[in-house]
């Protein structure tokens, strides 16, 4: 599935290898448990797309990692059509493509173009006669390009952001920002520049802690784990000068969707007068922020830590996954194509024009 090819992996950290984010194979698609690593380092097999779709549900892959699984997903959708007719082929890679596309109801947009993009590769095929293996290669080698493409945008975006910190400057990150923390730091190696990460920890997964921290100390970078609740001060006290996140939505109108906590990193960063970026695309299918859907998780998660339960019996949880940052808060979003006022994000479209 491509791993003869050039890959746009060499130099990342292990989360970041392709084979440790998700992997088709034999008819089985692999996930590294991000909910454990690097406490220890496991993998959950998936044989079948519900099982993957599941797994995506579940949280055992965040941030870029669902979209990939999803990708990896449709080639395993594509084996289970070994002893089906075309005609029941096809209508079985749709439902497919639907069950993946839509695991977690925040990011299912988004995830459409990843899976919509296997399911019209499968079709074509499946209309010029191909057979069963030839459909499942056609799923596998999209999911390997899907890959390898993002990684290569993303260090077209790593090298804009870059341009956004001092030599050896301090950064904050919220939550894992997956490959652009990989390419960031590549970049930042290639320009010689040792830039300090400071990484809010991300309850209740605590992705910040274990994956944004694992790769930033796996790279050789200066790395520190803060609770959730020391950002502002922290932000003046280790001096930081740019405070960056991923996005899982960013609307026309300039809200960043984001990993819960988000928005009160922002805030501090705005009142301390720190640019906050965040990378990412716009995304047209969400043209205000009215059209976002907010995940609601199960609240016994904010009521333990790692397994362990932290409160008495009769308290209450409440579990958003994700909060709103409104364009006030926002210095810029940092694109593939350069840099873009969150308030005229159109402009990002009418870039290739």
């Amino acid at each position: 599935m491509g791993a003869a090819m050039t890959r746009a992996d060499e130099g990342m950290a292990f989360l970041l290898r392709y084979e440790n984010v998700a992997w088709y194979e034999d008819g089985a698609v692999r996930i590294l448990d991000r909910r454990i690593y690097p406490i220890r380092t496991e993998f959950v097999v998936c044989h079948s797309h519900k099982e993957v779709a599941q797994a995506i549900a579940d949280m055992v892959t965040q941030s870029a990692g669902p979209y990939v699984a999803a990708a990896m997903g449709m080639a395993l959708a594509a084996y289970e059509t070994k002893d089906m007719s075309p005609d029941q082929a096809v209508p079985f890679l749709e439902r497919a493509a639907y069950v993946l596309s839509h695991a977690r109801p925040t990011t299912s947009a988004r995830m459409v173009k990843t899976v919509d993009g296997s399911l019209e590769a499968l079709k074509a095929a499946a209309r010029s006669g191909a057979g069963w293996q030839e459909l499942v290669d056609t799923a596998a080698n999209y999911a390997f390009r899907f890959i390898d493409n993002n990684y290569r945008k993303f260090d077209t975006v790593a090298g804009f952001l870059a341009n956004q910190i001092p030599k050896d400057g301090t950064i904050m990150t919220q939550c894992f920002a997956e490959t652009i923390i990989g390419c960031l730091l590549k970049e930042c190696r290639r320009r010689n520049s040792q830039i300090k990460l400071i990484c809010a920890e991300t309850r209740p997964y605590y992705q910040g802690a274990r994956l944004t921290a694992s790769v930033a100390c796996g790279m050789g970078f200066d790395t520190t784990v803060i609770t959730d609740n020391m950002p502002g001060y922290v932000m003046r006290d280790k001096k930081v000068d740019l405070f960056t996140s991923a996005a899982d939505v960013i609307t026309m109108d300039g809200y960043v969707v984001n990993k819960i906590g988000t928005f009160q990193i922002a805030l501090a960063a705005h009142y301390w007068g720190i640019p906050y970026f965040v990378t990412g695309a716009p995304n047209s299918a969400h043209p205000s922020i009215d059209s976002v859907h907010i995940e609601l998780r199960d609240p016994a998660l904010t009521m333990e830590s790692l397994g362990v339960k932290t409160t008495m019996e009769g308290v209450k949880g409440y579990y958003p996954a994700f909060d709103i940052t409104p364009p006030k808060l926002c210095s810029g979003v940092v694109t593939e194509k350069g840099l873009f006022s969150p308030y005229d994000l159109k402009r990002y479209f009418q870039a290739d024009k």
